[in-house]
């Protein structure tokens, strides 16, 4: 995971919801410093539009709970609209 964000950092790519997800994905899952300051940097940069992204807003949830950030991961949960099972067990389990 500390060579995809090595990766991620040295590429200037155009971000989508993908992207988005894949590195929240290996932010959550290293939950070091460095996987803190990257994964909400790009949650602060994300567009709207990518918030009501199921597999984006979940990675994003599951993203803050794992740094134990609950109050940003549930208000992205409150923000979505049309919530799966996967949005509740990303803030569950996380």
């Amino acid at each position: 995971f500390e060579k995809a964000l090595d990766l991620f950092e040295k590429v200037d790519i155009e971000l989508d919801d993908v992207t988005y997800t894949i590195v929240f994905n290996a932010c959550a899952k290293l939950c070091n410093d460095r996987a803190m300051k990257i994964g909400k940097e790009l949650l602060a940069k994300m567009p709207e539009n990518y918030r009501n992204h199921n597999f984006t807003s979940t990675s994003a949830i599951d993203m803050l709970m794992k740094f134990g950030d609950v109050e940003s991961a549930e208000r992205i949960f409150r923000s979505i609209k049309a919530k799966g099972a996967n949005i509740y067990g990303a803030l569950m389990n996380g």
